[in-house]
């Protein structure tokens, strides 16, 4: 397919000195930043951070009476505030409507001269990765909604900038905002950096082939899951929680880190993360992952274990006589209580629960937890060391089930060992430098900052084009990526005549959820949201007339207005009021 882009300097226009396909591909994937173009060019990951960290939407939380005093908590308090405010701010959303679907052939042409598309099936679950069994076992395509398509579909997963992620609250079925997981964790990385202080060096964002979640230096370690903060105690309190946030370490690989000294990615041989960087966390991530055996690990591996559980019982004095209760039924009355059963608060929970409950006896195939507690206390087990596991299946016996499984089983538990990428062999860039920001500098010194790493750091570049600026970047690449990405405004304006689209889009808000004059909404963004500057409807009606192979197409901002002209007849098709870009900024889309 031949794609040509013809463009009309205009006064606010900086058109693209030499950019080639590749360049250009770049570019404009950071323009829609897919997750599968993320995952193709991984600098992109962070150039969203960076985006969301220039945005003025996001400094404007710091005005909110809910940060009052933040920074001169401790860091965890900090990072609650901010986890609490997410959560009450923004929902999360994977569906399939709002950005639309694509198909494998098309985007696997896109990215053949990056990734040869054999490399791309073995790591992206979009193009036929199927990871760890337990994805799988749930049947992830039914799970997802694309079990009524073709294997070949595949969606338009966008990672959006907070400015997106604010506006569905003008989309139906939705109160707030919202976005998928990668939009999460880039927001918290720009979050806690803007509004918290954390500095950016204490912030790794992680991406596996099925989801994205921020690793934070600060004491043991917190994980950021989505909506959730885990601590390292969590991480190992045996809840669902906590089993949920476990998933993706346990049963993926991390394909992606990126941090602001750069990236590492599994299938790229060079990466602009430095080195001691990325040791560190290797280093301290595997901490976090890692506890030895006490008596409550124990019996928080047995709260997430049915199969384990319902091998043992749990000894307890009931009138002066040793009575016992299935360990699955002492569960069963923690969930209704604020005791538990794994904590010095077990007696409490002993109490609430009906004498009758209790057994006098119990079958000689079980375990009873208190005898492993006992041989478990101050022994400090460590099951990588053979002899402690050894020890540890010897207490526990046969009579349930091979002992040796089930330590096998709390072993994993008590160690998950990532899947990061491997460092060997790869080549570590020293000549590209780190993103210098600090959380004393102003907005306006931050942006300054970025600009000035632009020809030097590719990440710093890239982050104007997730920005959506067009006073600080050439406009191809936006204009490709509103002619050839944007499927959903497309297809939902199918069955309508051209007069239908233009009358649909004059009833909408003249208002763009974007900041600025030059700043501008793709049209799925107009079209999902139903509001946009007189520019951005312009963009969109030329991109759907397009489509329609209606063109030449010139897309005109005049003294106060944009609109669309077909120019071998001079037809104008549409005039909406604009307020963005600058008198005489004209674009043309030539057909296909």
């Amino acid at each position: 397919m031949r794609r040509t882009l013809h463009l009309h300097r205009g006064p606010c226009q900086k058109l693209s000195a030499g950019m080639d396909a590749q360049q250009l591909e770049r570019a404009s994937s950071a323009v829609t930043l897919s997750d599968m173009e993320v995952f193709v060019f991984p600098e992109l990951l962070y150039s969203l951070v960076l985006a969301n960290i220039m945005s003025p939407r996001l400094w404007l939380w710091r005005e909110d009476p809910w940060f009052h005093g933040i920074r001169k908590q401790k860091p965890y308090r900090r990072l609650q505030r901010l986890k609490q405010y997410i959560m009450d701010h923004y929902v999360f959303n994977l569906d399939l409507e709002t950005w639309g679907l694509t198909n494998q052939a098309r985007e696997l042409a896109r990215f053949e001269r990056f990734l040869s598309p054999e490399v791309i099936a073995q790591s992206n679950a979009l193009f036929g990765y199927t990871g760890d069994a337990y994805y799988f076992d749930i049947d992830i395509r039914t799970h997802f909604g694309l079990d009524k398509y073709t294997s070949d579909v595949i969606p338009y997963w966008k990672t959006e900038t907070i400015e997106a992620m604010d506006a569905f609250q003008y989309r139906g079925g939705f109160i707030t905002g919202a976005g998928e997981c990668v939009s999460l964790a880039a927001l918290y990385a720009a979050a806690l950096f803007v509004v918290a202080g954390i500095p950016l060096e204490k912030i790794f964002l992680m991406a596996t082939p099925l989801h994205s979640q921020n690793f934070i230096d600060e004491g043991e370690g917190i994980l950021i899951n989505n909506r959730r903060l885990v601590t390292k105690a969590m991480w190992f309190n045996g809840t669902q929680i906590s089993g949920q946030a476990r998933r993706a370490l346990e049963h993926e690989r991390v394909t992606i880190v990126a941090h602001h000294t750069g990236f590492i990615h599994t299938l790229y041989p060079r990466a602009t993360i430095k080195r001691q960087a990325y040791d560190h966390f290797s280093h301290q991530l595997k901490k976090y992952l890692k506890t030895n055996v006490t008596p409550e690990i124990l019996g928080n591996f047995l709260r997430q274990n049915p199969q384990v559980r319902d091998c043992f019982v749990l000894r307890w004095p009931v009138n002066g006589i040793n009575r016992y209760l299935l360990l699955e039924q002492a569960f069963r009355f923690e969930q209704d209580s604020t005791y538990k059963v794994t904590d010095d608060t077990r007696a409490r929970l002993m109490e609430t629960i009906p004498i009758e409950t209790f057994s006098a006896g119990h079958l000689p195939c079980k375990v009873v937890l208190n005898d492993i507690e006992a041989f478990i206390q101050n022994r400090d087990l460590n099951l990588e060391r053979p002899e402690d596991a050894e020890a540890l299946t010897q207490a526990i016996g046969n009579a349930c089930m091979s002992a040796s499984e089930i330590v096998r089983q709390l072993a994993l538990f008590c160690h998950t060992k990532p899947r990061l990428p491997d460092a060997t062999g790869v080549t570590f860039v020293t000549n590209e430098p780190a993103i210098p920001l600090t959380p004393a500098m102003t907005r306006e010194e931050v942006i300054a900052c970025i600009e000035s790493l632009r020809q030097t750091n590719l990440t710093a570049d890239m982050a104007f084009y997730a920005w959506r600026d067009l006073s600080r970047t050439p406009v191809e690449p936006f204009l490709l990526a509103a002619l050839e990405r944007n499927p959903v405004s497309q297809q939902g304006s199918a069955a309508l005549t051209t007069s239908e689209i233009i009358e649909l889009i004059t009833a909408w808000p003249t208002e763009s959820i974007y900041d600025g004059e030059t700043r501008l909404a793709q049209p799925d963004e107009v079209w999902n949201f139903r509001r946009g500057d007189g520019f951005e409807k312009a963009i969109l009606l030329a991109s759907l007339l397009r489509a329609r192979g209606l063109a030449p197409l010139l897309i005109k901002r005049t003294l106060t207005h944009a609109e669309v002209v077909e120019e071998t007849i001079g037809t104008v098709h549409a005039i909406w009021p604009s307020t963005k870009m600058e008198e005489g900024f004209t674009l043309r889309a030539d057909a296909r």
